[in-house]
């Protein structure tokens, strides 16, 4: 799949990016590669591979999950402690809604 120039701007734009024009044809460029090679591994025939709904198990000795265990959260004021703005309790940061 080949992506357009037009295309990176508008995925940069809702990345909330500026890029110069060489970026957008190298990332243009990239990211056709990637898609493509996506495209290839799409024709590979999976029939009768099971689905992993989860890559960590538990399993012993090679258990890739960690046991629950209930343990004190941080204070709100703990939490807060090194916020650069805080206020009511919670976290202040600046309004990046609008451009």
């Amino acid at each position: 799949m080949k992506l357009t120039d037009e295309q990176v701007r508008y995925v940069a734009g809702l990345a909330n990016l500026t890029l110069t024009d060489d970026e957008v044809h190298r990332y243009a460029h990239d990211l056709s590669d990637i898609l493509s090679h996506m495209d290839k591994l799409n024709e590979l025939d999976t029939t009768g591979v099971e689905p992993m709904t989860q890559v960590l198990y538990d399993a012993e000795e090679t258990a890739t999950l960690r046991a629950d265990e209930v343990v004190p959260s941080l204070s709100n004021a703990d939490a807060l402690a090194n916020a650069p703005i805080s206020g009511g309790g919670y976290f202040k940061v600046p309004k990046v809604i609008e451009r």
